[in-house]
């Protein structure tokens, strides 16, 4: 017999954590505190692409600290990734991911000379995109089988979106995207934060205080929302990486509000059909423009009916 099949049972799971944020959000104390946490008090290891910042915890937090300076390639990316896990590190902070998307050499880059390569045409544009995103995937595939739990720090940026108002006048709001939360979008390849097994949004206005991207019930009680994540979260999930604890998240009623963030943690949780929930929206509340125009409660109602239409 090739394959042998046995119980399936929760232990030694590799964590990939995102921590995603603007300029004082906290980004970088908080990876430090949750790798002090997952660690156990021994050495980890941080690869700073911030030009030495992460040396200014040095005092601070117990880590080795590597440099990786241009070109911020996926594979320079990868390798660095690869020594720290060789060594025997038990954690791996990254500290910036974004330059491997937008720095000098990253996919957008490589998507550019790409581009240019194949003559610049218009109707090359599409397959230029294929072998940055195929050099990207082997990066994230090796943050995915790496020993050590990984935190890829991300830096956010605040976009705006221009749209109509109930009373259809033109307003300047914050964008909507499934990756990112009152405006603040991740800086990374847009199915990053999802491969992930926990991605959380922090803001300056409460450093260090995480908000969902993507945060799966069984995690819900090991990452609070309401204070900062310190090393307490981190031994939290190492615990139960370990198969030694099981987080048990309070049950959500069906009749309580959902907020947006809230409903893109569980489309990504649920793999909910985008399409189709949508017009499930346009049906129940067919003068709301999307899904951000709604109500908390008005959401739990679209869920509610989408799960009610899936099960016939």
């Amino acid at each position: 017999m090739t394959f042998e099949y046995r119980d399936a049972v929760r232990a030694d799971v590799q964590l990939l954590i995102l921590l995603a944020g603007g300029t004082g959000s906290g980004k970088t104390e908080s990876a430090m505190r949750i790798a002090t946490g997952l660690a156990g008090g021994q050495p980890f290891a941080v690869l700073d692409t911030e030009n030495g910042r992460a040396l200014h915890k040095a005092d601070d937090y117990t880590f080795k600290h590597a440099a990786l300076d241009e070109p911020f390639t996926p594979e320079r990316y990868a390798e660095a990734v690869k020594d720290a896990d060789d060594a025997g590190f038990p954690v791996i902070v990254i500290d910036s991911g974004s330059h491997e998307y937008e720095g000098i050499g990253g996919v957008l880059d490589l998507q550019r000379e790409e581009f240019a390569r194949m003559g610049s045409r218009e109707g090359a544009r599409m397959a230029s995109w294929i072998e940055p995103k195929a050099r990207h995937k082997r990066f994230v595939q090796q943050l995915l089988r790496t020993r050590a739990h990984v935190i890829l720090n991300l830096r956010a940026e605040d976009k705006v979106e221009i749209g109509k108002d109930e009373n259809n006048r033109t307003v300047v709001r914050p964008k909507e995207s499934l990756i990112g939360i009152d405006g603040w979008i991740p800086i990374c390849e847009k199915r990053l934060p999802f491969e992930a097994t926990i991605s959380l949004l922090l803001t300056a206005d409460a450093p260090g205080v995480p908000k969902p991207i993507k945060l799966e019930q069984r995690h819900r009680a090991l990452v609070p929302l309401d204070r900062p994540l310190d090393e307490q979260v981190g031994a939290n999930l190492c615990e139960w990486a370990s198969g030694a604890g099981a987080a048990v998240a309070p049950a959500r009623s069906q009749n309580a509000g959902l907020s947006m963030s809230a409903l893109k943690a569980w489309i990504a949780e649920s793999g909910a059909d985008k399409d189709q929930l949508a017009a499930v929206a346009k049906d129940l509340f067919p003068d709301a423009e999307s899904f951000g125009s709604l109500t908390d409660g008005q959401r739990a109602k679209v869920r509610d009916r989408y799960l009610e239409l899936a099960a016939v």
